[in-house]
C-alpha cells in the first residue's frame, strides 16, 4: 500500500501572528514542509543578514547513530518583506517509508551559525502505512499534504 509520513508535532502556518518575530529573533525558522512519495519537500525563512549563505537541513532515520545533510536552495522569488529568505529542500525517503525522520536546519551566514532544532526536541516525522480512503464522496488527495510548523 501506498506510505506517507505523518507529523509528531502540531501542524501551525508560518501565517499565524508572530512567525516573522521568531524568523528575527532566532535567524533561521522551518517554514513548511509536506511529505511526497519520494521524500520530503519543505522550505525554510533565514533573517537576510549577508548576501553568502548557506542553509542545510541535517538528518536522520537512526535516532542520530548516523545522518546526512542536504543543501537547501535559494528561492529568488522568496517573500517581499525584504528581511527575511526563503530557501527550499528535498530530503529523498522512499527507501525508509516507515522509519522515524529526525532533522533540524542550519543557517550559515557571516561567520555564525544557527540552528532551528524545534527548540532542542528536533522536528520528527513517523514513517506510516497510507490508509485509503473511506468509502464516500471523493477527496483530494493532497488536501492534508501540507505540514506547517513555527
Amino acid at each position: 500500500p501506498p506510505r506517507g509520513r505523518e507529523p509528531s508535532l502540531p501542524a501551525v502556518p508560518p501565517s499565524r501572528p508572530g512567525f516573522a518575530e521568531r524568523v528575527r529573533q532566532q535567524k533561521v525558522r522551518l517554514e513548511w514542509v509536506r511529505a511526497e512519495p519520494a521524500g520530503l519537500r519543505g522550505a525554510v525563512r533565514v533573517l537576510n543578514l549577508a548576501y553568502e549563505k548557506a542553509v542545510s537541513v541535517r538528518y536522520t532515520l537512526n535516532r542520530w547513530a548516523s545522518c546526512a545533510e542536504v543543501p537547501a536552495a535559494f528561492q529568488p522569488a522568496g517573500p517581499a518583506d525584504g528581511l527575511t529568505d526563503r530557501f527550499a529542500f528535498f530530503l529523498p525517503l522512499a527507501a525508509a517509508a516507515e522509519a522515524t525522520l529526525e532533522f533540524a536546519v542550519r543557517y550559515r551566514v557571516a561567520g555564525a551559525e544557527y540552528w532551528d532544532n524545534n527548540g532542542g526536541a528536533n522536528y520528527r516525522l513517523r514513517g506510516r502505512p497510507r490508509v485509503p480512503p473511506a468509502a464516500g464522496p471523493p477527496q483530494d488527495p493532497d488536501s492534508t499534504a501540507w505540514v506547517h510548523f513555527i
